[in-house]
């Protein structure tokens, strides 16, 4: 499963030149916590967030008026308060990276880049429901699928050391199997795999422990 099956492809955005207080009722309005900054030609310039909404104001507000908190932030653009050392990920990426990445950085989403654009948005909640999805919590094994590809990859000497699989979004008809196999060459096992019945290759790659 990849970055791209499970990011949302149509995130909601804002403009560098937008007030503070416009992005700040997009975001409550939409129940959002993130929001991509993209320029005209939708490049990923920034990305607002809660925390850098509330850096928008002196420390203490506690003498401001309603109305003054509201004056000061509508005089204050995106630019000027927006998050600009975004990390990202790319749309091909598999989606343990993306999870590994927002363990490691400590993030609530990744904002998804390819040639420079803003193509989607991934969130924890995301990754959260990809997993359960990848355990089996509500889509079990097709009927014999990863029985028969466990037993045509060993009789070859291959390992597999990772199989989990899913129903796609917009084809419950279809099981996914991701796995990871070690002991066997790519061109061997993409035989191996395409001489089983109903089976299609939708991606292969090699990975190597650094």
């Amino acid at each position: 499963m990849f970055v791209k099956d499970r990011m949302n492809p149509d995130p909601v955005c804002g403009s560098p030149e937008m007030a503070v207080t416009e992005a700040q009722e997009l975001m409550l309005s939409k129940g959002i916590r993130h929001l991509p900054i993209v320029d005209d030609g939708n490049a990923l310039v920034g990305l607002v967030t809660r925390s850098s909404l509330r850096s928008a104001l002196p420390a203490d507000v506690s003498s401001f008026s309603r109305f003054e908190v509201s004056y000061t932030l509508s005089r204050i653009k995106v630019h000027s308060i927006m998050v600009k050392e975004v990390i990202t990920i790319e749309p091909d990426i598999p989606i343990e990276d993306a999870a590994f990445l927002m363990a490691e950085k400590r993030i609530g989403t990744l904002p998804v880049v390819k040639d420079g654009c803003l193509v989607g948005i991934i969130s924890g909640e995301d990754l959260f429901t990809a997993m359960a999805s990848l355990l089996g919590t509500r889509n079990p094994d097709k009927s014999g699928v990863i029985a028969a590809l466990t037993t045509a990859i060993a009789k070859e000497g291959g390992y597999l050391s990772v199989c989990v699989g899913y129903h796609p979004k917009d084809d419950l008809n279809q099981w996914i199997s991701v796995c990871k196999v070690e002991n066997m060459e790519e061109d061997r096992l993409a035989e191996v795999i395409c001489s089983l019945e109903n089976t299609t290759i939708l991606d292969i790659r090699q990975f190597q422990e650094h």
